[in-house]
């Protein structure tokens, strides 16, 4: 089955794997049907579940039979922000003294890192490299002790991996349950990429926080053997209570808690009179809309500003997905971001939507 571990664990191969997450069966959240195929009764869904290693503390994607093709998103204009800030913080600490060679492990969310190093004096390769950067490619690997054995062998002796994820403990944390999806095979703590790292023969040094996406972490990885900055064992203190699988648990009800709470404020906005759309087709508001049973009565479209999804649809729903032009032209009472980091970006670029963004669902009784 595709995306599935050839073992029990992703990570260590051993487990034993405790459910901490279960939605249930889900549309695939990388495929956005036609407007012209609009029977959701009949469309094809998937089960989507998280499990926690008992052993090595992995969070991951307990199986994914999908087998569609994630449209290229636009990068926001907040992951191009972040991704000046984190080359800039990693050259102020002497991770780039320039004039070597770099390689890149890419992400199917789009954007590259190479421009800023290139700037620098850094060199394209397809053989080791002194700079290799993965920003949120690896955990759409299923094996993951393979995919962290390859940007090792990637790695030049005396180079450095630049590795950055979603923080588990920032989803767990602020009850991000919507961060499972398909396609997305593993959710790391500290603790447990430090164990993904050392399996590869590499040593996590150091590391840089940022605020992306609520709380995402840059690390900066070396061949073994290597000491750890203090900072590394503060933050696997700090996160101890995320391998804890009733921790983790919490998850479920924040599920259940959010999805109510869409749907009523959606019925209530409905039955005054306003007209509720949403801005961001983005992977995670999939799930968020299917198990509130969303519809275009309620939620009437979703304004994205990549092309390969406008004319299509919300999986598992009748929801259109338009352009942002089609957005204003529509002249929306409330506007749903799906996506909290891109508020600066398109209250900047619509200003006539003023007043009208909803990031923060009230609770509706």
């Amino acid at each position: 089955m595709s995306g599935e571990p050839l073992y029990g664990c992703r990570g260590c191969g051993l487990g034993p794997l405790v459910r901490v997450l279960d939605l249930g069966k889900m549309p695939a959240a990388d495929h956005f049907p036609s407007m012209t195929s609009v029977d959701t009764g009949s469309e094809a869904t998937h089960p989507l579940a998280m499990d926690l290693c008992a052993m090595c503390g992995l969070a991951q994607l307990a199986e994914d039979d999908t087998v569609t093709a994630e449209p290229r998103g636009v990068e926001p204009q907040a992951l191009r922000d972040q991704a000046v800030d984190a080359v800039s913080r990693v050259a102020a600490g002497g991770w780039l003294p320039g004039g070597g060679t770099v390689r890149e492990f890419g992400s199917p969310h789009g954007g590259s890192w190479l421009p800023l190093l290139t700037e620098r004096d850094y060199v394209l390769t397809g053989g080791p490299a002194d700079v290799v950067i993965d920003c949120f490619g690896i955990m759409h690997e299923p094996h993951q002790r393979v995919a962290f054995a390859q940007r090792a062998a990637a790695t030049a002796p005396g180079g450095v991996l630049l590795l950055q994820f979603h923080s588990l403990h920032t989803i767990v944390r602020q009850g991000q349950w919507n961060a499972l999806r398909h396609g997305h095979f593993a959710y790391y703590s500290m603790a447990a990429l430090q164990k993904l790292l050392r399996s590869a023969g590499m040593v996590a040094v150091t590391a840089w926080e940022f605020s992306l996406y609520g709380g995402s972490v840059l690390v900066a990885a070396v061949h073994a053997p290597a000491e750890a900055d203090p900072w590394i064992a503060r933050v696997c203190a700090q996160e101890a209570a995320v391998a804890d699988p009733a921790v983790v648990r919490g998850l479920q009800q924040e599920a259940d808690r959010q999805a109510g709470a869409l749907r009523r404020w959606v019925e209530s906005e409905s039955a005054s009179g306003r007209v509720v759309y949403a801005y961001g087709a983005a992977s995670r508001a999939v799930a968020l809309f299917h198990l509130a049973g969303l519809h275009r009565g309620l939620l009437a479209g979703v304004a994205d500003a990549s092309p390969g999804k406008q004319g299509r649809r919300m999986p598992g729903t009748d929801i259109p997905i338009m352009s942002p032009a089609e957005l204003l032209a529509a002249q929306p009472d409330r506007v749903l971001l799906t996506l909290p980091d891109l508020l600066p970006e398109v209250s900047e670029r619509w200003p006539e939507l003023e007043g009208r963004w909803v990031i923060d669902v009230p609770e509706t009784l």
